[in-house]
């Protein structure tokens, strides 16, 4: 089963009016980056579909958590930090997100009495108790107050849509994605293009095999800012996109020796990117793969403070070009950058996982895979692997790719050698300063011969697995 809770853009906003604004792009924060937050309804679904327990018994902890205060980690203080410097001057963030003035810092407790009534409302009302009632009209109020379009009877409209995951092979598994208007096929494509090699028969972290994770990377990522959108408002050809034939065409473009300096988006016909992920499994074989994100940290930085939450920006990654895939327009849902994913082999779910971070999500996933299936790694080992990070793509928004191909950033743990040898073929390298930007990892594995599970969390992020 397949679920997009992902919101729409506002029904009372148009690509006419963003233009008259004289915009080039939606901007990143404010207001006019808030398309409908659709977690909660994809909770509710959720819920309703598969769930045993009262929904108020699954919210307790979060709102014992959101009462009483739980101590700020490493990790998101740092954030947090950065963050606040930035936001601190749009609606309600300051008095949600910075008691005392500033931004909570590492151990100390973030108390959040507002966000524990929202889980209450939403407890005792169900998916109303979010889009049709008090949370709304504060959504709405702080959006409308700040310039935006958004409205209740947006929210009120808002359902999550069951969809059929799309999935393809690769070394005898079959891996699962959700379709556009994320990026999850993104992973099948590069996927595709690198089953023709025998990356395992390459030293791992070499530069040979470098270069062809990030070669199929450039070519998916093209595809993907050409093709990818809303399939409501455009014709996107995903099962040739993710076809074998296909991939072969653009495999024969990679050339072992030399980076595309700048590669192309394949010859089809189209129609006229802060992260949770989390994957959980039960004694009776139930698994479950769950992202969603409230994009670049804080979102939009629009806070309904009377109910202790922000509102992500979502809508910032539409394109404001009439003709392209991903255009604006009403009530349509942008490109999303989250993607869970799943994999069977031999008809059996054996794996649920996801990389956080972005664009470096396919990339992260395509690496974890290739590290556990071409290159024998344990669940944990393949995620604690040193990662490369590919940036200079064309964006969906309709950004350009970066001239010269682009750049590639490499954890520490890749030898002189190949970082060399990525030169010679025509790579820009540069430092990346953060480990985090190398995405954010979790999987459990589902192991049939010992009839047990297997959990791995992140080293490079907050994480955790664990069992009962």
């Amino acid at each position: 089963h397949g679920l997009n809770a992902s919101g729409r853009s506002p029904s009372s906003l148009t690509l006419e009016r963003l233009l008259e604004l004289g915009l080039e792009r939606i901007p990143e924060r404010g207001a006019l980056s808030v398309s409908v937050p659709g977690a909660v309804d994809g909770w509710c679904e959720l819920h309703t579909r598969f769930g045993r327990l009262p929904l108020g018994e699954l919210l307790a902890p979060s709102i014992e958590y959101a009462r009483e205060g739980f101590p700020v980690t490493d990790v998101i203080a740092d954030a947090w930090a950065t963050g606040a410097r930035e936001l601190e001057s749009h609606p309600g963030f300051a008095e949600v997100f910075m008691p005392g003035g500033r931004a909570p810092g590492l151990g100390e407790p973030f108390v959040n009495l507002g966000l524990a009534r929202a889980y209450e409302l939403i407890a005792d009302e169900g998916r109303d108790g979010f889009y049709d009632g008090a949370i709304a009209a504060g959504i709405e109020q702080c959006v409308r107050g700040d310039g935006g379009y958004l409205g209740r009877e947006d929210l009120r409209a808002h359902r999550s849509e069951w969809v059929e995951p799309v999935s393809s092979t690769y070394r005898g598994w079959r891996v699962f994605e959700l379709p556009p208007n994320g990026q999850g096929i993104a992973v099948l494509q590069m996927l595709n293009i690198l089953e023709g090699f025998e990356l395992g028969s390459l030293e791992w972290g070499s530069a040979e095999h470098l270069h062809l994770l990030i070669e199929a990377k450039k070519l998916a990522f093209e595809d993907r800012a050409r093709f990818y959108a809303d399939p409501a408002f455009a014709a996107v050809p995903v099962e040739r996109l993710v076809s074998k034939d296909y991939a072969a065409a653009r495999r024969a473009s990679i050339d072992l020796d030399v980076a595309a300096p700048a590669p192309t988006h394949g010859g089809l016909a189209a129609g006229a990117g802060d992260t949770v992920y989390l994957a959980t499994a039960d004694p009776e074989g139930n698994m479950v793969s769950l992202i969603q994100s409230n994009y670049m940290g804080f979102g939009s930085g629009v806070t309904v403070a009377p109910f202790g939450f922000g509102l992500q920006n979502r809508g910032s990654q539409f394109a404001l070009e009439r003709s392209h895939a991903n255009a604006y327009a009403p009530g349509k849902r942008p490109f999303h950058t989250i993607i869970p994913a799943f994999a069977m082999c031999e008809g059996q779910a054996l794996l649920a996982f996801g990389v956080m971070g972005a664009a470096m999500q396919p990339q992260g996933q395509v690496q974890v895979l290739t590290n556990m299936l071409d290159f024998d790694m344990d669940l944990q080992a393949a995620g604690d692997a040193p990662r490369a990070r590919h940036e200079g793509s064309t964006e969906p928004t309709g950004a350009p790719q970066l001239p010269g191909g682009g750049t590639v950033h490499l954890e520490p743990g890749f030898d002189a050698a190949a970082i060399e040898g990525l030169r010679r073929r025509g790579h820009r390298i540069e430092p990346m300063g953060s480990r985090a930007a190398f995405g954010g990892y979790q999987a459990i594995r589902r192991d049939l011969r010992r009839s047990m599970y297997l959990g791995a969390s992140e080293s490079r992020k907050d994480g955790l697995a664990a069992g009962y």
